[in-house]
């Protein structure tokens, strides 16, 4: 058996899934391949697919499956899995600390101490306790998240047509109500025709003014443009960014030139520790999948 690890992992995995066959990162041995690994570059699409006849198990490194056509692949007998319960902590974390840099200043008190800018006057900051946060997507990563909010004394909100209670927060049925009395809105929606663009001139609109946005979800499910006018308005006060409409996105983006933005090149799994979670689980379900052959 083949498996081709063909995205970014731990760098210890490939020893630890040795006793299950030959592994390699070898993109060009795909039509080898009986096990793929992957996360978020590499797409397994109907093309990419059809390209891996013995292809049989595929595993996404990570929480979303939008690079995955489920459908396409599940009729060509391929099963599909993710490792969703790996990421809540480094996912959770990174938003948290958008969270807390934005209204702190962090970026720009660097860099301007950086060019020698003396700018205590111009950076006013805001505490988060007291704050009213609300979490679109109550799932493994938002009730991670409002468990830390919870440390700091916030007021939690939650939004997810699948979840109707959480010990966590208060769940709140109508998005624009949670829009509205949010100082600070975390995105941990999967990409779904619903949730597509769900960020947009009209929903920012209901949001309270000044408030900040933090989407380590997924890219797509905000429109970049009105994101951009809304901080440039100062509809927004801030907007902490880890996910693109593509990876690396398109460096035209309007957000590089939109104000009081923190962005970050889609690192939320990218800790140390999850990469050795996640590669535990990999092996695991590679374990689970040679069992049953």
């Amino acid at each position: 058996m083949l498996i081709l690890i063909s995205d970014a992992f731990d760098t210890a995995l490939p020893d630890k899934l040795a006793k299950y066959g030959e592994v390699t990162d070898d993109r060009n041995r795909l039509a080898e391949a009986e096990v793929v690994l992957i996360r978020s570059k590499t797409k397994v699409m109907p093309e990419y697919i059809d390209s891996a006849p013995k292809l049989k198990l595929v595993i996404r490194g990570g929480v979303g499956l939008d690079n995955v056509d489920i459908p396409y692949a599940n009729s060509k007998g391929i099963e599909v899995y993710n490792t969703a319960d790996a990421s809540s902590i480094a996912v959770a974390e990174l938003a948290f600390a958008l969270m807390i840099s934005l209204p702190n200043h962090i970026t720009r008190a660097d860099s301007t101490m950086h060019d020698k800018n003396w700018a205590k006057k111009e950076l006013k900051r805001t505490e988060l306790k007291g704050k009213t946060l609300g979490i679109l997507g109550m799932g493994r990563i938002g009730s991670a998240l409002a468990t830390r909010a919870k440390a700091f004394d916030m007021k939690v909100l939650g939004y997810d047509p699948f979840v109707y209670y959480s010990d966590l927060a208060s769940m709140t049925p109508v998005l624009d109500d949670v829009l509205a009395q949010s100082d600070f809105i975390s995105m941990h929606m999967p990409l779904t025709d619903q949730t597509k663009g769900m960020i947009n001139k009209t929903t920012l609109a209901k949001c309270k003014d000044g408030a900040y946005i933090i989407n380590t979800g997924r890219g797509k499910c905000v429109i970049e443009e009105d994101v951009t006018e809304a901080l440039k308005s100062g509809k927004l006060a801030g907007y902490g960014n880890d996910v693109w409409y593509s990876d690396p996105p398109d460096w035209n983006t309007p957000l590089l030139g939109a104000p009081n933005c923190v962005l970050a090149p889609h690192i939320g799994a990218s800790t140390k520790e999850n990469m050795g979670r996640i590669g535990a689980i990999v092996d695991a379900i590679i374990g689970k999948y040679v069992a049953q052959k």
